[in-house]
């Protein structure tokens, strides 16, 4: 009373003494964090945060049976409200669990970005019941802890008041008893549904890239805010072309008789058709890189290359003539070598 704010307003002396005091008051009031100060002293509690030692402690009924109101330690509200939640009902408002979904993409849809339509399967929140999963008239307060959802026990001891809350057994910490199921739900508060939703695939992504879509995931626990939707990524294996980073690999078969003469072939790329000029005397296993034909790198920076690797094939079942032909290619080439 001597050091409560309201009885040295504007006072900071006053503030700092009042933390220490409701600090000593929360650990005190704890058997195991009495344990731990009486051991160790102040170490014992460096594990703890400022709300692991204050939780379940009851300041606000404690200061208003002196008449006090409650004390501000300038976190915007009351200290009761933004730390211990104890003028409010101790329902959990946490977060929606996140949904994972597994998308398989071609080589096209990453070249170009595409426009994907998926169906999740999710809860959702039961429009009728609102979440509580009652009948319009089949919800009733809690008669164990009148509506709040917390218990509050007290000892005293002598002039010394202290105070513990726990959530209600009986209600779990809802403040209200289910006396009649909603038919929609069957009172569990959510319904299974499909929902279908458009994914845009960015150019140049690859196996492992993750989409995130706000708030597609499963419905929060009491109106808390839903989940997440993370969309992975998974490139299909392309008939004749395959992926290195942002380049592209294919192979090409030609003749030996282009092998050895040179010319221009044509092979199938990405984006169409791509010309390739095959020098004389290519051997099989040679490497060509075809600037720009690979797929878009990120923010903009053009595109990777294609690489493709000439396979020198033999021909079978040769005619006479043919044969005859190679022959004499054969004795023009050893005569050639012998000089």
């Amino acid at each position: 009373m001597k050091y409560h704010p309201d009885r040295n307003p504007g006072d900071r002396q006053a503030i700092e003494k009042m933390k220490e005091i409701n600090e000593a008051y929360a650990v005190l009031s704890d058997s195991e964090k009495r344990r731990l100060y009486d051991t160790y002293g102040h170490a014992g509690l460096e594990g703890y945060t400022a709300a692991d030692i204050y939780r379940g402690v009851d300041f606000a009924s404690l200061f208003r049976e002196f008449g006090l109101g409650d004390f501000d330690f300038g976190f915007g509200d009351s200290i009761f409200d933004s730390l211990f939640g104890t003028r409010k009902s101790t329902r959990s408002h946490r977060k929606g669990a996140d949904l994972r979904y597994e998308l398989e993409v071609t080589l096209e849809d990453v070249a170009f970005g595409a426009d994907k339509k998926i169906e999740v399967e999710r809860t959702r929140t039961c429009n009728l019941c609102m979440g509580t999963g009652a009948s319009p008239q089949g919800l009733i307060a809690c008669d164990r802890c009148k509506g709040t959802g917390q218990i509050v026990y007290e000892r005293r001891t002598g002039y010394s008041i202290f105070r513990q809350i726990n959530i209600c057994s009986k209600c779990r910490g809802t403040g209200n008893i289910v006396t009649e199921a909603c038919s929609i739900c069957q009172g569990t508060g959510i319904i299974r549904e499909h929902r279908e939703i458009e994914v845009k695939v960015p150019a140049g992504a690859d196996t492992g890239h993750v989409i995130k879509i706000l708030g597609e995931g499963e419905p929060g626990d009491n109106g808390a805010v839903p989940g997440d939707l993370y969309v992975v990524l998974k490139l299909q294996r392309h008939p004749f072309l395959e992926r290195r980073g942002d380049d592209l690999y294919t192979t090409k078969e030609i003749t030996f008789v282009q092998a050895a003469l040179g010319g221009e072939t044509e092979l199938q790329g990405l984006y169409g058709p791509v010309k390739l000029n095959i020098p004389e005397g290519t051997q099989t296993d040679t490497l060509f890189r075809i600037p720009n034909q690979g797929l878009p790198r990120p923010e903009g920076r053009g595109r990777g290359d294609l690489y493709v690797r000439v396979k020198v094939t033999i021909p079978r079942n040769l005619s006479h003539k043919e044969k005859e032909l190679l022959r004499e290619f054969d004795k023009l080439q050893r005569e050639k070598q012998a000089r």
